[in-house]
């Protein structure tokens, strides 16, 4: 495994309902046609993250297609909707089984099988914080289940809901984070029963036996202090000891959390080994390039663990939120600093229309050729070994006595086996600019060559010169470069 890996994410009912109609039959999870296994194979990506391959119920489909604040953002993602095709959220989930439209568990197994024989992994999804309306644990163990009354219903109607099932009725609260209303398609689990976390963690421990990793959704939601601020009740430490009954069991596997509001590196100390780095992605979409930096001087660490991403299933697509050559820009940092890189289905072909995981398929929208050419380059880039390498984040000094445009760069060195071999070096500004970056040890002679992988440019310096003053850079607005570096 690599130590900063490449993760592609997918939504599993459109990559199906798109093979099925090339296919003109339906497709399984078992029967993903080899050229598109071989194409991501091919495009270096280690890990692959089939979105919703878990089962989901009718309630949760109803209140997708009844639900009046969200047709908008349906019919905004696919102008053509059709009513069949809102299936509901697949974080709704009934049950941790392969979805029988999907094929089953047999059929995951076969991919996974097929992806390992491509030298990829597998990570599914894991929802901790709840469950569907329908899921049987309204039958089996409301004891699980965030109970609630009368008074809460009528006073945060979209907060609770009242549930019929086992001949009695009873009121539960719908999963929520504690700054917004309830998920109305969940019921929320409560964390302050024990028995529900030995439940939790079997379930994550039969997850590892059919993949390679997960994806734990809003991870953060059951620290203690969140779970005890959102619903007043003391809950023990849940992520510490299911993380450590896993990796007993299955060293490799890998535990990915989606994680927010400054809670990274709680979240790794209790044994993730990525989280997501959020803060990074709304730093550059303000776009200031000190912003950027005090981020990225945080310690190696955490850095090393942190999962950097321009768009997922949650975000705007990348080709929107960061048009054009500001979009290469943040990629560069983005994906060319320590941590897991994932990148979205549609990302690399530059789409713009923010899909929606409640519909069964996403718009069709033309290529938009710069955006994939820039994305294969950005790919074959990080096939580089030494982007797997040590990583720095470079001084800039003023070109010119009352030159202020150095703090507007953003640059970074890689080295391999202890010597300097690649220089990333990004002009995260509207405005041309120009500075000196100061460059690792060099030595005292020769020359070297900076090879740019972003356009195969190459430049030769004597590296005397680099060491007196650094590399002098005169770049245009938002313009980046990804250079290896050889020695003459």
């Amino acid at each position: 495994m690599k130590r900063f890996p490449t993760l592609y994410q997918v939504d599993t009912r459109d990559w199906l309902y798109r093979c099925s109609v090339e296919a003109g039959e339906p497709v399984t999870l078992d029967r993903i046609p080899d050229t598109q296994l071989d194409r991501l194979s091919a495009r270096g990506f280690d890990l692959l993250w089939p979105l919703g391959i878990w089962q989901t119920g009718e309630a949760g489909a109803n209140v997708s297609r009844c639900n009046p604040d969200w047709q908008e953002s349906f019919c905004r993602a696919l102008p053509n909707l059709m009513p069949a095709e809102i299936t509901g959220s697949p974080y709704a989930i009934t049950d941790y089984q392969v979805h029988r439209q999907f094929g089953g568990p047999e059929a995951l197994q076969v991919l996974r099988e097929r992806l390992s024989r491509r030298g990829s992994r597998l990570i599914l999804d894991f929802v901790p914080n709840h469950v569907a309306l329908d899921h049987e644990w309204t039958r089996t163990h409301p004891e699980f289940l965030m109970d609630g009354s009368a008074e809460l219903l009528a006073r945060e109607p979209a907060n609770y809901v009242q549930i019929e099932a086992g001949g009695e009725a009873r009121i539960y609260a719908y999963g929520r984070d504690p700054y917004f209303s309830g998920w109305p398609d969940t019921l929320q689990l409560d964390y302050s029963n024990p028995c529900l976390h030995e439940e939790m963690t079997q379930i994550l421990e039969r997850i590892a036996s059919q993949c390679d990793g997960v994806r734990c959704d809003m991870a953060m939601l059951i620290l203690p202090q969140v779970f005890q601020r959102t619903w007043g009740r003391a809950m023990k430490p849940f992520w510490p000891a299911a993380a450590s009954r896993i990796k007993k069991n299955h060293p490799q596997f890998l535990l990915i959390a989606e994680a927010y509001w400054g809670l990274e590196w709680e979240l790794q100390q209790q044994g993730f080994d990525y989280t997501y780095d959020k803060e990074l992605y709304d730093r550059l979409a303000h776009r200031r390039a000190n912003e950027v930096r005090g981020h990225l001087t945080a310690e190696w660490a955490y850095q090393n663990k942190s999962v950097r991403f321009l768009e997922n299933h949650d975000e705007p697509r990348a080709a929107t939120a960061f048009p054009g050559d500001v979009g290469r820009a943040a990629a560069a940092v983005s994906f060319f600093v320590p941590g897991l890189r994932l990148f979205h289905d549609g990302q690399l072909e530059g789409a713009r229309i923010k899909p929606s995981v409640h519909l069964r398929r996403r718009a069709v929208e033309p290529t938009d050729p710069q955006i994939a050419a820039f994305y294969e380059r950005v790919l074959r880039a990080l096939e580089e070994e030494v982007f797997q390498g040590d990583w720095r984040i470079l001084d800039c000094a003023a070109a010119w006595e009352g030159n202020p445009k150095a703090s507007d760069f953003l640059c970074f060195s890689w080295s391999e086996d202890g010597r300097f071999a690649a220089l990333v070096t990004v002009n995260f500004s509207d405005q041309q600019g120009q500075c000196y970056v100061r460059l690792p040890m060099l030595g005292s002679a020769g020359r070297l060559t900076f090879r740019d992988l972003l356009s195969e440019d190459v430049y030769v310096r004597d590296i005397a010169e680099l060491a007196a003053r650094g590399l002098y850079l005169d770049s245009a607005a938002w313009g980046s470069h990804i250079f290896l570096v050889e020695y003459q």
